[in-house]
C-alpha cells in the first residue's frame, strides 16, 4: 500500500509541475511575444509542445543521466595534453601562444631615417 501511495504522490506531483511550467511558459509567451514581435497568442497545449520541442532541439534525449556523466571538455583535454609535454614543448607552446594572442612587450621602433628615404 505504501508503494502505491508513493507512486500516486509522485504522479500527482509530476502532473502538477508540468501544469505549472506550462502555465508559466504560456503566460510569458503571451505577455512578451505578441507585444515585442507581433507573434501569435498560444494555448496551454501549445506551450507544452513548445517546451517539448525546445527540449528536443537544445538538449536531446540521453539514455544516461546528465549528472556527472558528461564527456570531458576542453579544459580536461588541455590539462592532459600539458601533462604529456616535455618542458621544451611547453615552452615552445607558451611562446607560440604569446606570439599569436599577446601584444608584443616592446615593438622595435623604426628610425625616422628609414621612413623619410
Amino acid at each position: 500500500m505504501n508503494r502505491v501511495l508513493w507512486v500516486l504522490k509522485f504522479l500527482v506531483l509530476g502532473i502538477l509541475v508540468m501544469v505549472v511550467i506550462g502555465l508559466v511558459t504560456q503566460g510569458l509567451w503571451n505577455w512578451l511575444v505578441p507585444v515585442l514581435f507581433a507573434g501569435p497568442v498560444i494555448t496551454f497545449w501549445q506551450a507544452l509542445g513548445l517546451l517539448l520541442l525546445s527540449k528536443i532541439l537544445f538538449s536531446g534525449f540521453h539514455k544516461s543521466g546528465h549528472r556527472g556523466q558528461h564527456k570531458p571538455g576542453w579544459g580536461y583535454y588541455w590539462t592532459q595534453k600539458w601533462k604529456g609535454m616535455s618542458p621544451e614543448e611547453r615552452e615552445k607552446l607558451k611562446q607560440k601562444m604569446k606570439e599569436k594572442w599577446c601584444y608584443p612587450e616592446s615593438k622595435p621602433k623604426e628610425s625616422s631615417d628609414t621612413i623619410s628615404q
